[in-house]
């Protein structure tokens, strides 16, 4: 990796010069690793990392994130609060590549309208932390895609600005393997992947504030339960999903029709394969309960036991 470094870094110093390069940053993984790349190629001043909060994201996910980002030393860093754009952008979409599509082609237009509110030049770079599954999965030799990736299948056709993607040939393991050679936390290295078009492609079907709060309630419940029983460290990626469907139940005596939530669990090291956690029936279990008692409109939970391939590890 210290090869790889050096020559990302000259490589970096080449391209950009002395230009500005904005960073759309998640505070996952992949974009913290290439920030800190970035960082350490360029002077303090080039970089700018913009971070939106798109009201997809977990259980106070914007504040856990800006708290990290902060610790990178970065000179510029820009908190776009966008719910509403993004809502709004995704009303009565349920395809699964359209949601995609509409995200990314709205990730590069609040970009540059904030990169003019900010004052960056016409001419700078802008950079991701895109690797190599992500181009995998949007694109195969046959030219049938398993789905866009909002930052490779899911950009406009026509961008203005050229691309940066220090880490597009890594695997997630060798971008750990990266963050720790750059003296990352453990906190960012070990960091559960996070889609970037976050809770829209765990909600199967439309997308509403509504059904986020119920999905973002329930996530929180699993995700937290895990952290209590140890688990949360011993799975490579957790979430819950909600279903675009109804069943029937019984509350309180009372017959209900109401949500299904979807929990998924699995073991990885590069994201291109992937095998179903088995976690243990008692956690499971309590999981469960909780969902069913505590976030309003939910009356069944299941768990896939699916592994990739066949199955992909988002459920869109």
């Amino acid at each position: 990796m210290k090869d790889f470094i050096e020559q990302s870094c000259n490589d970096l110093k080449a391209r950009a010069g002395t230009k500005a390069v904005l960073l759309l940053i998640s505070g996952g993984v992949d974009s913290t690793v290439c920030a800190a790349l970035l960082l350490k190629a360029l002077s303090a001043d080039q970089v700018h990392l913009m971070y939106m909060d798109t009201g997809l994201m977990r259980k106070d996910e914007t504040k856990a994130v800006k708290a990290s980002l902060e610790k990178l030393g970065a000179k510029h860093l820009h908190i776009i609060m966008c719910e509403n754009d993004f809502l709004s952008a995704l009303k009565g979409i349920s395809d699964p590549e359209l949601k995609r599509k509409a995200i990314g082609d709205l990730f590069i237009k609040i970009q540059e309208r904030e990169t003019a509110r900010l004052g960056l030049p016409e001419d700078y770079f802008l950079a991701q932390g895109t690797i190599y599954p992500d181009i995998a999965e949007s694109s195969s030799a046959t030219g049938a895609a398993i789905k866009s990736h909002h930052n490779v299948g899911g950009l406009p056709e026509k961008m203005k600005l050229d691309l940066i993607e220090p880490l597009r040939e890594l695997f997630k393991d060798e971008v750990r393997a990266l963050g720790v050679e750059l003296g990352l936390p453990e906190e960012f290295i070990q960091r559960q992947p996070f889609p970037g078009p976050g809770l829209a492609v765990r909600i199967l079907g439309a997308v509403d504030k509504e059904r986020l709060d119920v999905l973002r309630h329930a996530d929180f419940i699993m995700r937290d339960e895990l952290k209590q029983t140890g688990w949360a460290s011993k799975t490579w990626q957790a979430f819950a999903v909600l279903l675009p469907l109804r069943t029937v139940g019984v509350k309180a005596g009372a017959r209900t029709y109401e949500n299904v939530v979807a929990l998924r669990a699995v073991d990885s090291v590069d994201a291109m394969t992937a095998d179903w956690t088995r976690l243990p029936h008692e956690v499971l279990a309590t999981i469960s309960s909780r969902i069913i008692s505590e976030v309003k409109g939910v009356n069944r939970v299941v768990y896939d036991i699916s592994s990739k391939p066949p199955s992909t590890i988002e459920w869109e």
